[in-house]
Formats: C-alpha cells, sequence, structure tokens
C-alpha cells in the first residue's frame, strides 16, 4: 500500500511538472497535497513495518518524537492544501473573472511556501512539552505509530499545557474544515442559480475530486478524535484500524481520485504510461 501510494503521488508530481497545460492555480495545489502526501508516508512507514514484518514494538524516545512531529506537522499542512483548494474552487465557480487575477503562480508559491513553513512551527512545540513530562511506567501505545494525545496520556506529571496546545492544534484543523464546509456552501448556492441543468452538473464536476479527497481525509480523523474523547467503551483494534486508515488511506486514495475524477490528469497519465 506504501509502494503504491508512493508511485501514484510521484506519478502525480512527474505528469504535472513535465506538462504546461497543467501549470495552473488547481493543480500547483495538487502538487504540494502530493508532497505532503510523500512526507506522511514514510513518516509512519518506520514503525508500521518494524511492527506489521518483524514484530519489533520498541521505539526510542528521539525516534517517537520525531516521527510524531513529522506525521502531525504534514497532517496540519495536508488540512490547510484543502483549505486552499476549496478557495480556488470558489474562485473558480463564484468569481471566475477575477479568477486569474487573484491566483497567479507566484501568490500560489508563496501562499504554499508560508502554510508549509505555519505547519511545522504549529507542531514544534509538541516534542519538548512531551519530553518534559514524566513517565512512570513502561508506555504501550495506542496505535502503530506516534501520536500526540495518545503519548500523552501515559504521563504521570501534570500534562495541562500539553492538553491545552494539543487542543488550540485541533482548533486549527477544525477551522480548516469548517472554512471548507462554508466555501461550499456559496459554491452550491453558486450552482444552484444556474439555469442548465448540463451547466450545473459541469460546474460542480469540476470540485468533485476535492470533496472526495477531503471526505477521505477528514472522516477517518473526526473518527478518530470522537473514539478518543467520547468513546466510553473503547475497542483497541477500533482505535488501531482507524489510526492506521488515517494515515494510509487518504495518501493511497489522493492519486487514485484525482486521476480518475480530473480527466486533464486520467488523459495524461495515460498517455505518459502509453495506454493510450
Amino acid at each position: 500500500m506504501y509502494l503504491v501510494a508512493i508511485l501514484g503521488n510521484c506519478t502525480i508530481l512527474f505528469v504535472l511538472r513535465i506538462e504546461p497545460s497543467l501549470h495552473t492555480p488547481m493543480y500547483y495545489f495538487l502538487s504540494m497535497l502530493a508532497v505532503s502526501d510523500l512526507g506522511l508516508s514514510p513518516s509512519s512507514l518506520t514503525t508500521m513495518l518494524r511492527i506489521f514484518l518483524f514484530n519489533v514494538t520498541g521505539i526510542s524516545p528521539n525516534g517517537f518524537f520525531a516521527q510524531e512531529f513529522f506525521i502531525h506537522g504534514f497532517t496540519d499542512m495536508e488540512s490547510l492544501i484543502f483549505l486552499l483548494m476549496s478557495f480556488d474552487c470558489f474562485l473558480a465557480i463564484c468569481n471566475p473573472l477575477r479568477f486569474s487575477s487573484i491566483l497567479t503562480s507566484a501568490r500560489v508559491a508563496k501562499m504554499g511556501l508560508v502554510f508549509l513553513i505555519k505547519s511545522m512551527l504549529l507542531v514544534l512545540p509538541f516534542p519538548f512539552t512531551l519530553r518534559r513530562l514524566t513517565y512512570c511506567r513502561k508506555s504501550l501505545l495506542s496505535h502503530s505509530c506516534c501520536l500526540h494525545q495518545d503519548v500523552m496520556k501515559m504521563a504521570c506529571s501534570d500534562n495541562t499545557v500539553n492538553f491545552f496546545y494539543g487542543f488550540i492544534v485541533a482548533l486549527c484543523m477544525i477551522s480548516d474544515s469548517v472554512f471548507i464546509a462554508v466555501s461550499y456552501v456559496f459554491i452550491l448556492k453558486t450552482v444552484m442559480g444556474i439555469g442548465s441543468h448540463q451547466e450545473r452538473f459541469k460546474a460542480f464536476n469540476t470540485c468533485v475530486s476535492h470533496i472526495c479527497a477531503v471526505l477521505i481525509f477528514y472522516v477517518p480523523i473526526i473518527a478518530l478524535a470522537s473514539m478518543h474523547q467520547f468513546g466510553k467503551h473503547k475497542s483497541l483494534m477500533a482505535i488501531i484500524l482507524t489510526a492506521d486508515i488515517f494515515l494510509l488511506v487518504p495518501t493511497l486514495m489522493n492519486p487514485i481520485v484525482y486521476c480518475v475524477k480530473t480527466w486533464q490528469i486520467h488523459e495524461k497519465v495515460l498517455g505518459k504510461l502509453g495506454l493510450k
């Protein structure tokens, strides 16, 4: 699954790089998403392979903190990229006349760089706040990878700072999803105002890939957070499975969704593979 995800994202990046007709804001955002997926996959790959292939369950503190930093950093980055992509869909449908003047190539590159820095800085305190905690017993994590909310519960010293800062980071991702939902309210309002059914379908179809990718990304995160916070009778197997889905499925499905649902990429990929 990891190899398929890496191959799919590398294929998308290759096609977007060599095909001039795809050098537009929407595909720039898609290339950022592919880079983020390529960063997220190796971040969780090390411990999962060691556990499932070699039954090696231990990890050093430094290895844990490094993995936790990159997993949460790239996850937040993906959330921000989906927000940018929803803004792209909003402009393309609701304000097409100003679309090209607002989302220039230079602005897209600057937004991508700013959001990358913001994502990494946002989760940078995690390793340092966790390192200062005292762990009184052997820690058995609930997941096959290192997540902040999981190890935080293993501490026997005061973890108030970790709890509230983790809550702030979670709110940032929740705010991204709220803004995405609001943008689609305006998109649907604009689409429903179009007279022709064919034109409605054509307009809304430009964002179908993005909607599918957003659902694939956010549904496992929301399910996992709900299990941790509100589950009275937690099933360890269900928690582990949901966490693995959260890390594996989006990185695998994003290239498939965009290759299948976006005809420009679909045609270019098939052409490069000699299948068309």
